[in-house]
């Protein structure tokens, strides 16, 4: 007997997640742990379940998610970026609601690079007339 499941990647910043949802009890297990070990800190959890609470799916999902690089902010978009792909892969329907929030589109803002000369991407040396 196998599951129906859906799975697909979400990235934000240099984050990047691979999410798999399955009809379930609503738990998620990210990188082996469950959400609350991972995270700790209740603004990131609740930035994860903004798409399922959006379509009133909280209890209906077990997600379980591998996340790799950048930071845990970075992480918690990439998986909520995910979780919203994962869902419309499943019902088309969806998309509307959950482009209209924001969560379909990739936030294409990275990190700007360091220029030669400045101290950082614009930061310039103080500037000294003699």
């Amino acid at each position: 007997m196998t599951e129906k499941y859906f799975t697909a990647v979400g990235r934000r910043k240099e984050a990047s997640a691979q999410v798999k949802i399955i009809p379930g009890k609503g738990q998620f297990t990210i990188n082996g742990k469950t959400d609350a070990e991972y995270f700790g800190n209740s603004r990131l959890i609740s930035r994860i379940r903004e798409s399922l609470k959006l379509l009133s799916l909280d209890n209906k999902y077990d997600v379980f998610v591998k996340v790799t690089g950048g930071g845990k902010s970075g992480q918690a978009d990439a998986i909520r970026h995910a979780i919203a792909r994962a869902l419309v892969l499943e019902d088309e329907s969806r998309k509307p609601t959950l482009r209209k929030a924001g969560f379909i589109t990739r936030d294409p803002r990275t990190k700007e690079r360091k220029k030669p000369g400045l101290k950082r991407a614009r930061k310039a040396p103080q500037f000294s007339k003699r």
